[in-house]
């Protein structure tokens, strides 16, 4: 998240972005992917809010994810519910380039994704109450004391959230860094406009509709345990 403010040998004042943009290298199937389905499924970044039924030709529940990786989830969610239109927002291109090629292969049509700084997209182009649930799935923990400001889930993130969150919507996190689910845990349970959907300071078992991904069964295979909090807007 944008909070942190560096001063340069300059003077001056910057603010620094919650992550560093990744290109990393591209698989054959990646650029492909990334080229065959952007037309359709691709949007710009800018500074209009966007109309969302106009983006996906339709009215129905609206879904954003935030750092969907190689898209394994969100191409398996927006199969398994075609009554949903999923938004994903990643800035590692080959990570975007995964998403396309599966959302190609499953002949999905209720995906659109955006390549940018999640909290300059939901400022600028997420209308506010217009979604249904905003999922934060495995966000960098930054463990290192000195980095823990770099963390997203923070008070002024969250109060963006709430305000893109429909009344009742949700905001998932899951995390398997037992130390980043506390903090999250924290946050969230001080943040004004928010219950657990749960219990106060309880966790949520994965709900059926999260899918587990390899990464999260390499995880169990080491021993981590993964840590899935709900709260939604109640106001």
């Amino acid at each position: 998240m944008t909070t942190e403010i560096v001063k340069p040998g300059d003077g001056t004042l910057r603010k620094v972005r919650s992550f560093m943009r990744r290109e990393g290298r591209f698989t054959e199937g990646q650029r492909r992917g990334l080229e065959a389905q952007w037309p359709t499924c691709g949007i710009e970044p800018g500074s209009d809010m966007l109309d969302l039924d106009q983006v996906f030709g339709r009215r129905a529940p609206r879904i954003l994810e935030v750092g969907f990786g190689m898209g394994e989830s969100l191409a398996a969610m927006a199969v398994a519910h075609p009554e949903n239109d999923y938004l994903g927002v990643e800035v590692y291109r080959p990570g975007m380039g995964s998403l396309l090629r599966q959302v190609g292969e499953n002949g999905s049509t209720n995906v659109r994704v955006i390549s940018e700084d999640a909290v300059v997209v939901l400022s600028k182009m997420i209308p506010d109450g217009s979604l249904e649930r905003l999922q934060l799935f495995f966000p960098d923990p930054w463990h290192k004391r000195r980095h823990h400001k770099r963390r997203i889930v923070q008070s002024e993130f969250v109060s963006l959230v709430c305000k893109k969150l429909k009344p009742g919507g949700v905001f998932h996190m899951a995390t398997d860094w037992q130390a980043y689910a506390k903090h999250m845990m924290k946050v969230m349970s001080e943040a004004p406009g928010y219950e657990n959907c749960v219990a106060s300071g309880e966790y949520a078992a994965r709900p059926e509709f999260r899918p587990l991904t390899k990464f999260e069964q390499r995880g169990h295979r080491l021993g981590h345990g993964v840590c899935d909090l709900l709260f939604k807007r109640t106001i």
